[in-house]
């Protein structure tokens, strides 16, 4: 017998399944459930997995397939496999339907961004083919990720974030900042005070603070691939 956020948390995920084809990550899973920390979820995951209700997909970051439901839980869904593996999408999910897996979009390929000490932010001239439905509206731009200091976010180092422009973000969201100009970072943004902390999601790293004028935002985080 599951207990109720043991229940609450298989249903989440099965729901997130079926809208989207995309596991929900550790931080959304925290804020459905009203979980205090990711520590907690993962004791919830851990307890389903050996009850034999979720397993984990196979090099996929992240990723699980709901293979056994106890009375009242909705149907069953999973996320298809492809070629290139989607890791995640960020952020609500889309009201329109899945585009075809087929339906591919080229991006810009700008360099290689830290998700450990911020980098120079490099302008290429390469482009990175996109699966469609990985994207919502607005206009997007990829780049290679470098470092550790996001693993706990399933966000690995030569994994490709795909970037949705914007110049506003809010609390809890992964970002592309922009330091003094010159530097950029993958972080998990967050006001504190009069300034702005960009966190990693690796316990070995710690927050960077910095003024408001110091920091600009150039995109929120859209969704990852992750080349075999």
């Amino acid at each position: 017998m599951l207990t109720r956020k043991q229940h609450q948390l298989l249903q989440f995920i099965d729901d997130r399944l079926r809208e989207t084809g995309v596991s929900p990550s550790f931080e959304e899973m925290k804020d459905a459930l009203d979980l205090r920390s990711k520590s907690g979820v993962h004791r919830l995951i851990s307890a389903l997995e050996e009850r034999s209700f979720i397993r984990r997909l196979p090099n996929r970051a992240r990723a699980l397939e709901v293979v056994r439901r106890p009375e009242g839980l909705n149907a069953i869904a999973t996320a298809a496999p492809s070629n290139v593996q989607p890791i995640r999408a960020s952020g609500p999910a889309p009201r329109s339907l899945p585009q075809p897996a087929n339906d591919v979009i080229e991006l810009p390929l700008h360099g290689r961004i830290a998700a450990g000490l911020p980098i120079e932010a490099l302008e290429g001239q390469s482009s990175l083919m996109v699966p469609a439905a990985l994207l919502g509206p607005g206009e997007h731009y990829a780049l290679e990720v470098a470092g550790d200091s996001m693993v706990e976010e399933g966000i690995l180092d030569g994994d490709y974030a795909l970037i949705r422009r914007t110049e506003i973000a809010r609390d809890g969201e992964i970002v592309v900042a922009l330091i003094d100009g010159m530097e950029a970072t993958l972080k998990t943004f967050r006001r504190e005070g009069s300034m702005v902390r960009l966190d990693p999601a690796n316990r070995n790293y710690q927050p960077q603070r910095y003024r408001p004028d110091q920091v600009s935002v150039q995109g929120r985080l859209a969704g990852l691939l992750r080349r075999y």
